[in-house]
């Protein structure tokens, strides 16, 4: 895995994914303060890990990213956002501080903070819709991340996130949970770029099992750090989700557990990207750097 490949993605990408966000949500609203706590959120930084994802996809497929590429790709950090809105919410996990800063209903209100969550989910939806991508792949694509998000994706992880609460999970049940409340919108992410690059079937399949394994990856590592690190090297609070009982592969596994769960997790993603490339006669370079996040 050769993490100079990522870094030079990043370096090329971020900045344009920040621009491009930046410069379309100044009038995302006719409401001021819609509009300020929309912009306040999504502008607060983070890897756009999701968005990159899609576009690696499509450089790993020789796709010359366009406008309408970059639109609909850009947009699933808009509903990333409003799921982090929405997490933090005394409701919800009731965070004080996100990406460094008081999160959204410390700085806006919890009513404002809610509603700039709900208007980020269409807005999300719009931006694919009028990003002047053929009509067939817009279609697949809106599909695919409703049901991401969704009853049966993120929004049904949540649930079970916040029903678990006090209750031991066993592990498939905690598998479950975070394929749904983290996994689906990494999903997404690729499955967008394949969507996109008109990618052949059986190759969607092995890069969608990359996708899976990466999301799982993603939380346990996010896991792992809750435990590892402070609050200053994260952005947010640490340690919450023991002090609050929740379901995670350190508290069911231990830490050495959840480390070996780790490594399990990147090796499936590297099995499924040597068989993607022998299928599709492509190099996976760039998306095997994806995975040094964790190795590194």
């Amino acid at each position: 895995m050769n993490k100079q490949l990522l870094t030079e993605f990043e370096s090329k990408w971020r900045p344009q994914i920040n621009q491009y966000l930046d410069e379309q949500l100044q009038a995302c609203s006719d409401q001021s303060t819609l509009t300020d706590a929309m912009r306040y959120s999504v502008l607060a930084g983070g890897k756009r890990l999701r968005p990159l994802l899609t576009l690696a996809i499509l450089d790993t497929f020789d796709i010359t990213t366009t406008a309408a590429n970059l639109r609909a790709s850009v947009a699933v950090e808009l509903m990333h956002t409003y799921s982090l809105i929405h997490d933090d919410l005394p409701a919800m996990d009731n965070d004080q501080l996100r990406r460094g800063e008081p999160t959204n209903h410390v700085k806006f209100g919890e009513d404002v903070a809610i509603l700039a969550g709900d208007a980020l989910q269409p807005l999300t939806f719009e931006w694919i819709a009028d990003s002047g991508l053929p009509a067939s792949i817009v279609a697949n694509q809106t599909l695919a991340l409703a049901q991401a998000t969704g009853p049966r994706g993120m929004v049904a992880g949540q649930v079970a996130d916040v029903l678990g609460a006090g209750q031991h999970l066993a592990l498939p049940a905690l598998q479950q949970l975070h394929r749904e409340k983290t996994g689906a919108l990494i999903h997404y992410a690729v499955q967008a770029g394949l969507i996109q690059a008109q990618v052949q079937p059986t190759v969607q399949e092995l890069l969608l099992q990359y996708a899976d394994a990466y999301g799982l990856a993603f939380q346990i590592y996010d896991d792992i750090l809750d435990v590892t690190s402070t609050p200053a090297q994260l952005g947010k609070a640490t340690h919450k989700d023991a002090d609050e009982h929740k379901n995670t592969y350190p508290g069911l596994l231990g830490l050495a557990g959840a480390r070996t769960a780790l490594e399990q997790a990147v090796t499936a993603a590297q099995t499924a990207l040597v068989k993607a490339s022998a299928a599709s006669q492509r190099g996976m370079g760039l998306l095997a750097a994806f995975l040094t996040y964790f190795t590194d």
